[in-house]
């Protein structure tokens, strides 16, 4: 199911991730236009395409917006669930979807993610966020997403 990974370390400010998001809403189509059909469709057993992965990070978009607009809204700590991965991946045939379908996708849900956490009240970045296997790290909106962006790059290392 979804083990609960850090990619980000907190830093206190959200405006150096979303930059960076901002960045890779640019760069990423302009590098999967250059790979072929056969790249982005390639994967050894056990592994997802540059297609899948590409899915795998709109199902992260989707599960990440709906998070981002109900955490603000919680009263008390937001309760962090996971969502089933693989299954959504084979479930929504990302493998056989058109590259721009998926890349007009993820665009959109990730300009969405900026706008909303554009205007997401500072005082609401440090909002606890609890999660299925607790750490004794204190986890705040902030960091979730700080850590969203972290993990759309630690994906795109493998997928460009």
């Amino acid at each position: 199911m979804w083990p609960m990974i850090a990619y980000a370390q907190p830093t206190g400010t959200i405006t150096p991730a979303l930059d960076r998001l901002r960045t890779h809403l640019v760069q990423v189509p302009e590098r999967l236009h250059g790979c072929s059909e056969a790249d982005l469709t390639y994967h050894l057993p056990g592994k997802w395409s540059r297609k899948q992965l590409l899915g795998h990070l709109i199902d992260s978009a989707l599960n990440n917006l709906k998070r981002f607009t109900d955490a603000p809204l919680a009263d008390g700590p937001y309760r962090l669930q996971g969502y089933q991965q693989d299954e959504l991946v084979l479930a929504n045939r990302y493998q056989d979807l058109p590259l721009d379908h998926l890349l007009s996708l993820w665009s959109s849900l990730n300009t969405q993610i900026i706008y909303v956490a554009e205007a997401i009240p500072a005082e609401l970045l440090s909002k606890p966020i609890r999660v299925e296997n607790p750490t004794d790290d204190t986890l705040t909106l902030g960091w979730l997403i700080e850590d969203y962006v972290a993990h759309l790059e630690h994906h795109l290392k493998t997928m460009l």
